[in-house]
């Protein structure tokens, strides 16, 4: 039997799929952005409500999914309940180097952090970050969601975070890792490339996903 929980999961499968909360594919579809918030997916009576038809045809036709694929997030977990999602900490990347949001271990920390719904990852501490101004273009736009995974190794070539112990947070090509030193290739060109002793960064994490 289909149920509630299948449905809900379905939409908070797509909306992940795209980069957006489910408020954010609320507002691709023209809707309210409330539409699609837990409060209104059940009564104060405990009575559990459907999303409507209209704004499932609204939020495929804004995404371009076809009904197999809405369909398919739907089954595919075979039992109801969110499936393979799971909430990921976000937060933009110009307040990443703040205080607060990072414990010492380079892992998200705090209550400062919003939530996007993201497929189930390895690594339980990911984080998503969202790209602002222009130096990461075109590779990342103003407003891109980037996911990033402390747990992944990081090798020469991958795109990767890096925080320094001075709070700059810079999303960049790595060129080189070793023991004293990290070199960086910046993805806008108008931008110049940055090198750090080692002793100088906090961390550097692997971008595993972006919205685009």
């Amino acid at each position: 039997m289909l149920t509630h929980k299948q449905i809900w999961s379905a939409l908070d499968g797509l909306a992940a799929k795209n980069g957006l909360s489910p408020s954010g594919l609320a507002k691709l579809a023209g809707l309210d952005p409330t539409t699609f918030n837990k409060s209104k997916r059940g009564a104060a009576t405990g009575k559990l409500r459907w999303p409507s038809t209209e704004s499932i045809s609204k939020v495929l036709t804004a995404t371009g999914a076809s009904l197999e694929d809405f369909v398919a997030l739907v089954t595919r977990d075979g039992g109801g309940g969110r499936g393979h999602i799971r909430l990921v900490p976000l937060v933009g990347m110009a307040q990443a180097g703040s205080r607060g949001y990072f414990d010492d271990a380079g892992f998200p920390a705090g209550a400062g952090w919003d939530e996007i719904p993201f497929p189930e990852l390895a690594d339980e501490h990911a984080y998503a970050l969202e790209i602002t101004g222009d130096s990461m273009l075109p590779v990342y736009r103003d407003g891109d969601r980037i996911i990033v995974s402390p747990a992944a190794n990081v090798r020469r070539g991958d795109r990767v975070v890096v925080k320094t112990n001075a709070g700059e947070v810079m999303a960049k090509l790595l060129t080189r890792l070793t023991a004293q030193r990290v070199e960086l290739k910046s993805l806008n060109p108008a931008y110049e490339d940055r090198a750090f002793a080692l002793s100088e960064v906090a961390f550097v994490h692997r971008i595993i996903w972006a919205s685009q």
